[in-house]
């Protein structure tokens, strides 16, 4: 081999000596440099990722406020939508106890946004206010004639006033005499204690009706209503349908022209109070105000003979069965079978024409949800709640009420 190529040799396994050992040195040094920047930039990631953690809180907190509007949407479903509005009623006492409850429950459970506000004066207070335009509605247990709801129709200058009944109760006679209970009385004896014929409660034709009871010697005080009063009218209507000494002397309205012995109280809580305070007490009141005060009530003799203890039962079985004419006006007395024979409706009065927007929509919806889920609470307090028929009556004419001319 020559010179020369021997030198080529040479320098080409000197070369490749360089060439591997440059090749080791990058491979002992550079890795962990690498894998220490490839740790420090893994770290950094892993504190981005603590950023987004924070990020995916508040769409949590904002996923909380829809779950609260569902849960609140289907109670407004329900009521109807949510109403604001003030109505003022005023009117019988006879149904004040179940109005008040109902607006209790219906204001605070059913539209919190509605205010209803019923004053107890009177049927006859409140159907003068009604048709002098000072309430959207008033209650009335004895049911407006041709000339009033003439007046009525003038005053409003549109449409027609509405009757429509809303319970049904019993008026009742009540009494305080001690010793005393399951007092029997037909139409003439109770015609002849508030007319001052009979004064003692051991007068013969009432110990007639009543052999198997001991009277005690007890002069009584007759106690009636001092106010204009549907319960007075559903009373007198009762005795002047009944007794013809009674129809001639006094007739029957919210007011009559009393004998002149004879103590008056205000309203139904009135007269019951004044009863429950006098030994010898005796006066007619709508059934609840009587059980409110503890007081006995008589039994009446119905038209069939039998003697009826007043009683949501009682009244109950008295309006089945009744006619119904198309205005709602009627009367429930001189039943018979296991009737109680002293009974009516209580009308809510209303106009179909005349009011706010807002008005009419919340006296229609309080009217509606009374008729429809008000019954139990009725029933409780002693009154009786109207028929099926009669209740589809109501809502119809509830249905009638509007703003518009």
């Amino acid at each position: 081999m020559s010179a020369r190529l021997l030198r080529l040799v040479a320098l080409v396994a000197i070369l490749a000596m360089v060439v591997a050992a440059c090749g080791d040195g990058g491979s002992d040094e550079d890795p962990a440099e690498d894998t220490e920047a490839a740790t420090e930039e893994t770290e950094a990631p892993a504190e981005e990722t603590e950023a987004p953690t924070e990020d995916t809180e508040a769409p949590a907190e904002e996923e909380e406020e829809p779950m609260e509007e569902e849960e609140e949407a289907p109670e407004e479903e329900e009521s109807g939508g949510a109403l604001e509005a003030n109505i003022l009623g005023a009117g019988a006492s006879f149904p004040d106890p179940v109005y008040q409850t109902w607006i209790g429950e219906y204001t605070t459970n059913v539209q919190p946004g509605v205010s209803i506000q019923y004053e107890s004066i009177g049927s006859g207070g409140g159907r003068e206010r009604f048709i002098d335009q000072q309430t959207i509605f008033a209650g009335s247990d004895a049911y407006m004639d041709d000339e009033e709801m003439a007046d009525a129709v003038d005053a409003r200058a549109c449409g027609e006033v509405l009757h429509i009944p809303m319970v049904f109760g019993g008026v009742v006679v009540a009494y305080n005499i001690e010793g005393l209970d399951g007092l029997v009385l037909d139409s003439a004896t109770i015609a002849d204690i508030f007319s001052g014929e009979i004064t003692n409660i051991n007068d013969p034709a009432i110990a007639e009706l009543n052999p198997d009871v001991e009277l005690p010697d007890q002069e009584l005080t007759v106690t009636v209503r001092a106010d204009g009063s549907g319960t007075t009218s559903i009373f007198t209507t009762y005795l002047e349908d009944e007794d013809a000494d009674w129809a001639a002397d006094y007739g029957a309205g919210d007011e009559v022209d009393w004998f002149g012995g004879q103590v008056a109280g205000e309203q139904n809580d009135g007269v019951a109070s004044a009863i429950a305070q006098q030994p010898g007490g005796i006066g007619y009141v709508s059934l609840e105000f009587a059980v409110q005060q503890g007081l006995p009530t008589v039994g009446v003799v119905n038209g069939d003979g039998n003697a009826i203890v007043p009683s949501t039962d009682t009244v109950g079985a008295a309006v089945e069965g009744i006619d119904l004419p198309e205005d709602l006006r009627f009367d429930v007395l001189g039943v018979g079978a296991e009737g109680y024979p002293i009974a009516g409706a209580t009308w809510v009065l209303a106009y179909t024409c005349g009011y706010d927007q807002g008005d009419a929509d919340a006296l229609k919806d309080y009217l509606t949800w009374a008729l429809e889920e008000g019954d139990s609470f009725a029933a409780d307090l002693g009154y009786a709640p109207l028929s099926d028929a009669t209740q589809e009556l109501s809502l119809a004419k509830v249905e009638q009420i509007n703003a518009d001319g």
